[in-house]
């Protein structure tokens, strides 16, 4: 297939190992990375220290990889080892760590234009395998009620709102009150707490929605926003109708079993045209 010229940037979760399923199913040869301490879906994926990484990224532009793309999610490093570092990399860890506090999105934003200035493109998901955005529909057991839809247009307004101080990429809305909007945490401890706070009976019928969105100004290059089989399984906990996203800005991870879950626990899984 002949050498690569993209390298993945694994975080955890499914996600990596899907795109380098895809990658490898269209015939585009590449390498995949890991950070030093993240456990990743991929058993062979060559590590890199935080400490080195300037010198790690170099390499790779030596070695012929032309882009990077970054998916999984990546947690900030809470103990660096000063001896570790070498030179170039002390010198731009000011700029990272000082990024580090301003939120997920303005951090990997930042990685992203260091790796840009060391010779690499930064590309998405979208551009190197976007089979794995769904494109507006239904993707699973029946149409959005009015409620529903009423619901998913308030929670997609709440996003937007959040979105503007990089806050959460999701909310919960049920008869157009906000149960939930999704922080540090994640969507998860969101969808949990939601299912503990309203303590509904197994007989109660199923009111509200889950809503995903990228960030206004989100770099969509990183950190798109998912959902998966753990995200229905717990909107399903929680009491919800449904779930919903903005078309071609989320993946839809382990998709057949996502929506053959969604089918079998009644939850409609429907990707929304976007309006802006």
């Amino acid at each position: 297939m002949g050498d690569p010229t993209l390298a993945i940037i694994a975080g955890a979760g499914v996600l990596p190992r899907m795109l380098s399923q895809a990658l490898t199913a269209s015939g585009r040869p590449h390498l995949v990375c890991r950070p030093h301490g993240l456990e990743v879906e991929i058993d062979d994926a060559e590590e890199f220290y935080f400490e080195r990484s300037i010198s790690f990224f170099r390499s790779l532009e030596q070695r012929g990889i032309r882009q990077v793309v970054m998916v999984g999610k990546f947690h900030r490093p809470r103990a660096l080892n000063i001896m570790r570092f070498e030179g170039s990399t002390l010198m731009a860890a000011p700029r990272i760590l000082a990024s580090l506090r301003k939120g997920d999105d303005a951090s990997l934003r930042a990685l992203a234009e260091i790796i840009e200035e060391l010779g690499l493109e930064v590309v998405g998901v979208e551009e190197v395998a976007p089979n794995l955005l769904p494109e507006p529909g239904l993707y699973a057991s029946r149409l959005p009620s009015e409620a529903d839809r009423a619901d998913v247009e308030r929670a997609a307004h709440i996003v937007e709102a959040i979105s503007m101080v990089d806050v959460g990429q999701g909310a919960v809305v049920a008869g157009g009150l906000c149960l939930a909007t999704e922080a540090l945490p994640g969507t998860d401890a969101m969808l949990d707490w939601v299912a503990s706070s309203r303590a509904l009976g197994p007989e109660a019928p199923r009111s509200g929605v889950l809503y995903k969105a990228p960030k206004l100004q989100q770099d969509r290059r990183m950190d798109l926003p998912a959902i998966g089989p753990t995200t229905v399984a717990k909107a399903a906990a929680a009491g919800l109708s449904g779930i919903a996203w903005e078309a071609r800005g989320a993946l839809l991870l382990d998709a057949e079993r996502t929506m053959a879950d969604a089918e079998r626990l009644g939850l409609f899984l429907w990707a929304r045209q976007p309006i802006r």
